[in-house]
């Protein structure tokens, strides 16, 4: 990646602003680079407190939100509210798939009962503002990785998912996702218990590039 040389930014009758003096954060740059997403199973109790919880989402929402929407918003599922809704999901998920396996029957409620918490990310762009409607979904998906890195700071892990509960209108109207809204993820969330290795990532130079005249692409380009 050859990060070219920063060249003049502001015409020559224009005083240059004074840069902030911003500490960097070693711990926070070691968290970010060593974060990892544990498989489900291996979510464990304690999860976090109510405080925590609530620092957690307060995080989560500090991410890029063009107009102040708030174009996205959060579900709890703790405690019993984990088997309820589990129980609520498998009957509906039974009548959906006539004949389905009986080891299958609490597929849903096990699956809800794994981590401590769950949080569901839900999506509502307002389709009524002048932001577009994609900024407003990218927000939320910002909000969604705002809470991985906060609980991640915090000692837990995460599991970001989007499986049928979350994709599914009938599924959806148990957790009273509204019309206009959609489920970004269920966000599992408690204490590590596995150290799972670091899958492989992008390599840099491959999905990055400094841009330059020469790469533009002509509309006419078949």
């Amino acid at each position: 990646m050859n990060h070219p040389a920063h060249g003049p930014a502001l015409p020559a009758n224009v005083e240059p602003a004074a840069p902030l003096d911003l500490p960097a954060s070693p711990q926070m740059l070691a968290r970010l680079e060593t974060r990892r997403s544990p498989p489900l199973r291996g979510l464990v109790e304690p999860g976090p407190s109510e405080e925590e919880l609530r620092r957690m989402l307060r995080l989560a929402m500090r991410v890029p939100d063009h107009g102040r929407l708030s174009p996205w918003r959060f579900i709890v599922l703790a405690g019993d509210a984990r088997r309820t809704l589990g129980e609520q999901l498998d009957a509906v998920y039974a009548r959906q798939n006539p004949g389905l396996p009986r080891a299958k029957a609490d597929m849903w409620t096990l699956y809800l009962l794994r981590a401590p918490i769950t949080v569901v990310l839900v999506s509502r762009p307002d389709l009524t503002a002048k932001v577009p409607e994609w900024n407003q979904v990218l927000s939320a998906g910002a909000a969604g990785m705002a809470l991985t890195v906060a609980a991640s700071a915090m000692g837990f892990a995460t599991q970001w998912l989007l499986k049928w509960p979350g994709r599914d209108p009938e599924a959806t109207a148990l957790l009273g996702v509204a019309a206009g809204e959609r489920v970004a993820g269920f966000v599992h969330i408690g204490r590590p218990s596995v150290v799972n290795e670091d899958r492989p990532r992008p390599v840099l130079d491959e999905v990055v590039r400094f841009w330059s005249p020469d790469q533009s692409i002509s509309n006419d380009t078949p």
